[in-house]
């Protein structure tokens, strides 16, 4: 906490993804040492929901090929076996419980996570805000990073290990589902993750740039703040009418609003038109393999079970890039 005395510039941001990993680091001793039994749990937890879906996928290939080849056997006149297939559906609804128990179980780590980080944090920020001067105080820069503090410091470490945890819950699927999918081709994949590169990017570009307009819109969210305080409060009331400060501070409140919503939309525009394209992009990849599945299927190189799966697998796997 000795780093809030540190001036805030934009320089202090997270600057690439050496950044990105070096905050996440820190947040995460921050939460381990808050409750190391929660956050054990949680990073289990996350294990598992990241490979129990590919295992559920591939046990209903086996469902859909055994189901198949019941078909044939009945139309012989031959009686199937109903109880491997019957079988293979208990534990596929097995795997898919075991995958709403383990998000449950995240989200209720999470929950305790965030109130006990929330009262170390906030303690913290507390006993540092008590070892500081006057002058640090009427000191704007550092008033910025201070309310920056109170408002995000007890929310953003768990957010942001909430975020690397789900991003290791994604590789670890990623990484089950590829093998699933070289099976078919290692093409497959190959398209899959070079058509999902171009929108991670452009997501990371632009969070990157809406985290910077944040920080360097500080003063004027802490103005906006101040002037709602002036204009709304019964103890200003008096002297916003005695001396006709209503009319220009509610201009003042408006131009400044005006100007944050025009940034924000600008990137707004910039985010969402880029996502639109890459997005189409997503879909050609997608459905381009999809007809090489389904015609694969059509020759018989794969069976139906496998095509449900490789077509399962791939969206589930375009998603998670």
């Amino acid at each position: 906490m000795s780093a809030i005395t540190q001036p805030a510039s934009a320089d202090a941001a997270p600057t690439g993804y050496l950044g990105v990993f070096r905050y996440t680091r820190r947040a995460i001793d921050l939460v381990w040492s808050t409750s190391r039994a929660l956050t054990i749990a949680f990073a289990a937890l996350t294990v598992a929901a990241g490979l129990l879906p590919a295992g559920a996928a591939y046990v209903g290939k086996l469902i859909v090929d055994a189901v198949v080849a019941a078909i044939e056997v009945y139309a012989s006149g031959t009686t199937p076996d109903y109880g491997a297939v019957l079988l293979l559906v208990a534990l596929e609804g097995a795997l898919v419980a075991g995958v709403a128990a383990a998000q449950r179980g995240t989200d209720f780590c999470q929950s305790l996570l965030r109130l006990k980080l929330s009262e170390r944090v906030n303690v913290m920020i507390l006993e540092k805000a008590l070892t500081l001067e006057l002058a640090q105080f009427e000191d704007s820069e550092f008033y910025d990073k201070l309310n920056r503090a109170r408002q995000e410091a007890s929310v953003r470490p768990l957010s942001l290990v909430t975020r690397t945890f789900t991003l290791a819950r994604n590789g670890i699927s990623l990484v089950s589902y590829a093998v699933l999918l070289l099976q078919f081709s290692p093409w497959a994949v190959v398209i899959l993750v070079v058509a999902g590169l171009p929108a991670f990017f452009a997501e990371t570009k632009f969070s990157g740039e809406q985290f910077r307009v944040f920080r360097w819109r500080s003063p004027d969210r802490r103005m906006l703040m101040y002037l709602e305080i002036v204009l709304a409060r019964e103890d200003h009331a008096k002297e916003v009418q005695l001396f006709g400060l209503g009319t220009p501070l509610l201009d003042r409140y408006k131009e400044i609003y005006r100007k944050l919503y025009a940034e924000e939309k600008r990137l707004a525009i910039r985010r969402d038109s880029w996502g639109l394209v890459l997005g189409l992009l997503s879909n050609a990849a997608f459905y381009s393999a999809y007809a090489w599945i389904a015609l694969s299927t059509v020759q018989g190189v794969i069976t139906l079970g496998e095509m449900t799966i490789y077509l399962l697998v791939f969206r589930q796997e375009q998603s998670r890039v």
